[in-house]
């Protein structure tokens, strides 16, 4: 798959979970937010709850799960880069750390791809 492949599938994946968070009662704040440091997918409003959300697409799980993909490394970079965001966008929001996963096995011609969301991922 080509970067843009990737890049474009990334996007796809991106808008799937808005809607999806948007039909759970979120407001999207902010999608593919980038700084230096790194990229926020989504920045989302819920429940006095800022939620910065990490969206992983897969189009299967030999690998694990996506919030698997997740690891500590990531994770620190995105609690970076949502620094950063809060300096130049203060909430008086709680935030918070979310992922939504997303199983595409037919990649975008998938009809109904599986969405889930972990609230408080880490």
């Amino acid at each position: 798959m080509s970067g843009e492949d990737s890049r474009l599938r990334g996007r796809w994946g991106e808008a799937l979970a808005a809607e999806f968070l948007r039909q759970k009662g979120y407001r999207i704040i902010a999608a593919g937010w980038r700084c230096r440091f790194g990229e926020l997918d989504l920045v989302a409003e819920q429940g006095g709850f800022l939620c910065f959300v990490e969206v992983k697409l897969r189009g299967n799980e030999r690998f694990g799960a996506g919030a698997e993909q997740v690891d500590r490394r990531k994770q620190q970079r995105l609690r970076t880069t949502a620094e950063l965001y809060l300096q130049q966008h203060p909430s008086l929001l709680q935030p918070r750390f979310d992922v939504v996963e997303i199983l595409a096995p037919q990649g975008m011609a998938t009809k109904r791809p599986r969405i889930r969301q972990i609230e408080n991922a880490f």
